[in-house]
């Protein structure tokens, strides 16, 4: 008798633990279709990879989105949407660009960027914007003969900030009084910075120069070594485009060589 009272108990509670480790395994049932837990984590590991750290107060937020996504997919489906050739190809597409952002990211991963390649193209930096900074001021024209008058009047006492607000066809500078900042010489183009490069401080041209843009008239207020940034202070940048650089070299290379007809 005990036997045959004891068998049916077991096999309810053989059930319960069942339905309990199943529950354990799912955030909810949806119109009777279960939905698992593993796509609240699959969810946050994506924000993770895209740079949002899932927090505690966004947990909530997640399984609701998991849930509402359900309950959207169920109405799709049940209008028969994943069953459209529109559907088929935009999946396929979705695939190829997952497959794809795998590649790249393996690719980063199994090539990271050394130490001694941020230092290799810190120095090139270095070697480029080193030297000498110059601050100068510039009035910008369409014609020699209107940079000449210009050059006239700074003889007679004009002043060349308000010259430069009044005339200058340099939206940026002419604003600011021709003021152009602190800038290396290599950032200006050739016939403006062999011009400025040779005046002392406080001069200005006594001749127009001529360059693609038009007509200068330039004044050189003061000249200082080069203040470059640390390079820990650009790590990240250095970073980020060398790591690109490598991707792009990897995607050419991938691309060289395939077979195409």
């Amino acid at each position: 008798m005990n036997i045959s009272f004891f068998k049916p108990a077991m096999l309810t509670v053989s059930l319960v633990l069942g339905l309990g480790a199943a529950n354990a395994q799912n955030l909810a049932v949806v119109n009777g279709k279960a939905v698992p837990k593993a796509r609240v984590q699959a969810l946050a590991a994506q924000l993770e990879r895209a740079g949002r750290p899932v927090t505690p107060e966004m947990e909530q937020q997640l399984r609701e989105e998991v849930i509402i996504r359900e309950v959207f997919l169920q109405e799709a489906q049940s209008k028969g949407m994943d069953a459209t050739d529109e559907y088929k190809t935009q999946m396929d597409l979705a695939r190829q660009s997952i497959l794809i952002r795998e590649l790249f990211a393996d690719f980063q991963t199994k090539n990271p960027v050394t130490d001694d390649e941020v230092k290799a193209e810190y120095d090139k930096f270095t070697s480029m914007n080193g030297g000498k900074e110059y601050k100068s001021r510039h009035i910008l024209v369409e014609k020699e003969e209107q940079a000449k008058a210009i050059i006239a009047s700074l003889k007679k006492g004009g002043k060349f900030e308000d010259i430069a607000k009044k005339q200058s066809k340099d939206p940026g500078s002419g604003a600011k009084g021709g003021d152009l900042d602190w800038a290396n010489a290599s950032s200006f183009v050739k016939e403006f910075s062999t011009a400025m490069v040779s005046l002392k401080k406080g001069e200005v041209t006594q001749t127009p120069v001529k360059s693609q843009f038009g007509f200068h008239v330039i004044r050189l207020d003061d000249t200082r070594d080069a203040q470059l940034p640390k390079i820990d202070e650009v790590k990240p940048q250095i970073l980020q485009q060398l790591q690109s650089n490598k991707l792009a070299e990897y995607q050419q290379s991938l691309r060289e060589k395939a077979k195409i007809e």
